[in-house]
Parts: C-alpha cells; structure tokens; sequence
C-alpha cells in the first residue's frame, strides 16, 4: 500500500528523528533524509511536506549544511525548525546573528494565533528553546509570526508560498502545543488526510525480514528487555526455528531476572533459546575499569565474542539480530550529531564480527513505537510494558570501579525503590526509575554508632520516547518509605538522595 509521504531532511540535530516519530504518531507516513539529497530523489518521493531539522551547526558558516534553493520552487510546503528556520531565513536573505542572550529550555512564547501554523494554539504559552543564533532581520515575503521576551523572530512565514520556521522545538514534550503546531502544518498546510497506522508497521517489517532472511540461520542477542524481546518476536514470526535466542547473563542484570527472562522465553515463546552464564568473564573484563565509555566497549565486545563462540557450537550462523531503537542511534551520533555517549549494540561493536550482517529491525523506532509494535505482535502487556534497561545493565548505574559486592549491594537498592514504587501504584506512570551505586560513601550512624556507607541514588524520570525526560515527582512519603527500607535492609547504604535533573541537560542514566 502507497502512503502519502512527508519528507523530513536532517541537519544533524538531536531531536531529528523524534520529529518523524511526532509525524507517525498523526498518523502520517514520513522518511528521514539527509539534507543534501539530490533535488530529482526529492522530487521522485512525491512528498505532501518538507520539515527541516535542527542541527548543531551555524547556518552563516562556509561549511554549514544548506539545500539549494530550488526545493522551494517545488510548490511543497516546508517547515523549519531550529536550525531549519534560520536556514530558511539565509537562503532567502534574511539576517542572521548570534542571540545576546542564549535561550534553552522552556521559555515563553507569544503567538499570532490567527495564523494558520498556529491554530488553536494559546497566544502566550510556552516553547523549548536550544539555540544561539537567531533571525534578526526576516527575508522580504516573510512575516513574524511568533516571539520570545529573548527572541523577537520566534517564528516567520511565508503564507503565500506555504514556507514556515519556527525557532524552537515543537516535536518534544515540554513544548505544550508542539503537537497542534505540527498537526496544524501536516493536515492544514500540506493537506495530509493520516492514512498510515502504526500497526502496520509489524506486518511490514515480518514481511520485509522473512524476504532478506529467506532460510538462513539468525542468531538473536536477547537481553529480555523491551527491545530484544520485541526484535526477537518480529523475527520468530518472519522465520521460526531458523531463529536461535541467545541470552547473556552477563552477571549485570536486577535481582532474578536472568531467571525471570529464561522462564518467559522457554515457556511462552516457541524459540530457540540458549542461556549463557558468562559473569565471571564479564566481570575479569571488567576489573578496576572505572571510565563508562570504556564499561560500554568492553560489555559491547564481550556480547560480541560471546555471540560468535556460541554461533560456532550451532553451526552456520548467517545473521546476528539487535533489538538497537533509534534512540540508541541518535545517542551515539549521527551525520552531523555530536556523539554523546557510545550505546554497546550501536558505538561499542568492534571492527571484525564473524556474522555476514548485522539486523536491527527497530532501529528506526522510539520506545513507544517499539511497545505499540510489540502490542501488535501479540507479546503479552507485561512484557511490552517492562521498564527500559540499559544493554550495560548495572555496569553504568555502578560509578566507578565494578565488583560482585557493589552489583549484590545495588541489586537489592534496586529491588527495593522498584517493590515501593509498585505498591504505591506508580510504576506505570514513572517511565523509567532505577537506583545508581554513587560511589560516594559517607559517615553516618547507627545505633549510637558511626558508619562510613554508600551513597544511593534514586533516579525517576518521565518520558514518552527517552530523548527528552523530566524527573518524577515521586511523593515524599513514597521517597521516605524507599528510603528506610534502604538504609534498614541493605547494611552497605547509610545515605539515599533522589535525583531532579532533567533530560536535557542530564542524560537518563548517570554513565
């Protein structure tokens, strides 16, 4: 079935593809490119609308990614963001210079509500802000259609030609009506009518897996977590036993859960599944590293090793499938992206694998997408609504040095912060939450007597995609209810603090 199409060209920004995820959610098929796709492919796609990215570049700079000026001559509306609105502001001869005062976050913004773009929209609401340059002076043809008390150009327009840019981000969370703006541009503008749902997605890529894979043998990594449960499922549908799980206890999961994840795939799944107790070896690897990009590369090569040794004991292995989700890619750095921190199935691969391809068939969704995907493979609720758990697992809540003794401590710290916030009911509204081993130890007392313990850290965040997240508003008497049953039931922790900081300038995880 042919959808309509919106074209999104990346600049490189951070939150490109969380656009494309915003557009789906409407229902509206769209496609990452890269900025510098040859006008005659554009032109081919056929696209309703053209949404430009925001990047990490300055656009007045000699080498600042720029498209030519005959996409607009296309009669296809475009929306720049960011970076994408200042683009569009230079092409047209606009002015562009650096912001006196640098706005990021959320920051006030006052629109003209009688335009189009901005239909049903507040005229004062609020907008997330990420930039240093700004449009001083808007290209001739184009209006203001929105400021800030920092930014007087915080959106501009072209009515007639159907172009617009608006400076701040709609597509995240803490813009409150970013998805009305881009509802506005996708139905309004570009006359989309939202004929792609999400479900198709599952029977698309089981169809598209079942052609590339034909009868060769796949080897799944399976950590049981949302992602590799999801991957695995996808391919079990696409070929059956010619798929083999192989799940490493790597000795960084929670509490049971190695346990947990042989029961549920034994048991519920017909597939192929192999356990492997590989603690002792990831933990020698691991010993006296404190450095986390380093913790990444070791577990991420260790997988890897692993994969391949027991690829050999099964006979020919032609493909290793990875439950990698976008938001590991856009972590990780893409073209024109700054690398923020390397995710172990994306950054950490060495050079030399003994596989003849690698299969991410998630690698284009967010962790939303990937749950309604699951939802629509059949995988039970529970599972499809398992908290996200990082492929280093306990290695990157552990800060510093990694011994059984601190995983032992951190996996009971954990445990409990989870029970608590199950039986206060909010383990469904909190996105993700997770205790860290600070590494910082502190004198306290006990029972008349001084301790010198661990500092435990709880961290709690909101989110619907994990490239932006606020910090949860746990009730206090939750917090102090985790926080005695800490310090009474693990004898190593004396201190707990509860982490506030958002997502950005935080990364979720603290490594």
């Amino acid at each position: 079935m042919n959808h309509e199409l919106v074209l999104i060209l990346d600049f490189g920004g951070q939150y490109n593809q969380l656009i494309a995820r915003r557009v789906r959610d409407l229902n509206v098929y769209c496609e990452v490119m890269s900025y510098d796709t040859p006008l005659e492919e554009i032109k081919k796609k056929n696209p309703k609308g053209i949404i430009f990215t925001g990047g990490p570049s300055v656009v007045t700079e000699k080498d600042a990614p720029i498209v030519e000026k005959e996409l607009f001559e296309l009669n296809i509306p475009v929306l720049g963001i960011c970076y994408g609105c200042q683009l569009i502001g230079h092409i047209f001869g606009g002015e562009i210079t650096p912001s006196e005062n640098r706005e990021y976050g959320k920051t006030d913004l006052k629109v003209n509500a009688e335009n189009i773009l901005f239909r049903d929209v507040p005229e004062n609401t609020s907008s997330w802000m990420s930039h240093t340059y700004y449009i001083k002076t808007p290209p001739t043809g184009f209006e203001i259609i929105a400021s800030t008390p920092s930014c007087p150009t915080g959106a501009i327009a072209d009515n007639k030609n159907k172009i617009y840019g608006v400076q701040f981000h709609p597509e995240v969370n803490h813009t409150p009506y970013g998805n009305q703006i881009l509802t506005n541009f996708l139905f309004e503008i570009c006359g989309c009518s939202g004929d792609w749902i999400m479900a198709d997605i599952a029977t698309e890529h089981v169809k598209a897996l079942k052609e590339k894979i034909g009868d060769k043998k796949v080897l799944c990594a399976l950590s049981g977590g949302v992602d590799s449960t999801v991957a695995a499922v996808m391919v079990n549908k696409a070929i059956g036993k010619n798929l083999t799980c192989i799940f490493v206890d790597h000795g960084l999961m929670r509490l049971n859960e190695g346990d947990e994840v042989e029961e549920i795939f034994t048991k519920q799944f017909d597939v192929n599944f192999i356990r492997v107790n590989a603690e002792d070896r990831f933990l020698s690897k691991l010993k006296g590293i404190s450095d986390p990009e380093t913790k990444r590369k070791i577990i991420g090569e260790e997988f890897i090793r692993v994969f391949e040794e027991e690829a050999k004991k099964i006979g020919s292995v032609d493909f290793l499938v990875q439950g990698t989700i976008y938001a590991d890619v856009i972590e990780s750095g893409t073209k024109n992206s700054a690398v923020i921190k390397s995710h172990h199935n994306v950054g950490g691969l060495p050079d030399v694998i003994d596989f003849e391809e690698i299969i991410e068939p998630l690698r284009d969704l967010f962790k939303d997408e990937v749950r309604k995907v699951g939802l629509a493979l059949g995988i039970p609720e529970k599972l499809v609504f398992r908290q996200p758990f990082p492929g280093p697992g306990l290695a990157i809540r552990v800060i510093g040095d990694i011994t059984k003794e601190k995983l032992d401590i951190l996996r009971k710290a954990d445990f409990i912060f989870r029970d608590e916030i199950a039986k206060a009911g909010l383990d469904r509204e909190i996105w993700q939450y997770f205790a860290v081993l600070t590494g910082l130890r502190s004198v306290g007392v006990m029972g008349d007597e001084r301790t010198y313990g661990y500092t435990i850290a709880l961290r709690g965040v909101t989110s619907l995609d994990a490239m932006t997240a606020d910090w949860a508003r746990i009730p206090y008497e939750v917090l102090e209810s985790i926080s005695i049953r800490l310090v009474n039931e693990v004898k190593e922790v004396n201190r707990v603090v509860y982490d506030i900081t958002s997502k950005p300038p935080a990364t979720i995880e603290w490594e």
